[in-house]
């Protein structure tokens, strides 16, 4: 009867070292899936901001369509939402407002990146209509 007792003992529950292993494996496994979600991280704030010039630009044809002239750099974006072309101005997806110039009446917003300053590398590198662009013409 002694021995029973142990072997029933024995299957009531996990030993320390089955606990330790099954919880190394998760993390293990959490890790692997941490690293390829903030790998594609930045793809998806780059494909945001490209959908975001997107939206914009076409709100600036219809500004065109509507005023017969872009907006000058002094009014910006904010004349779409002035002129009710757009509800409200999308910021980048790091919080910041997209910059609106003209470049020989050829309109470009930029987007400055991560650190919302002129240049950087990586996330903070500066994204611009004028780039994106001449990516999707390859």
């Amino acid at each position: 009867m002694d021995k029973s007792r142990r072997q029933v003992r024995r299957q009531r529950g996990m030993t320390l070292i089955e606990i330790m292993v099954v919880i190394t494996i998760l993390g293990l496994i959490a890790a692997a899936v941490g690293v390829a979600v903030l790998g594609q991280l930045g793809t998806a704030k780059q494909k945001r901001v490209a959908l975001d010039f997107g939206s914009l630009g076409q709100g600036l044809q219809l500004y065109v369509v509507k005023k017969g002239r872009l907006p000058d750099t002094a009014m910006g974006l904010r004349a779409l939402v002035d002129e009710q072309i757009l509800p409200k101005l999308p910021q980048d997806p790091w919080g910041q407002d997209y910059v609106y110039t003209l470049d020989r009446s050829t309109p470009v917003i930029v987007s400055l990146g991560a650190d919302g300053a002129p240049g950087g590398d990586g996330d903070d590198r500066d994204l611009s209509s004028r780039d994106l662009d001449a990516e999707s013409a390859r």
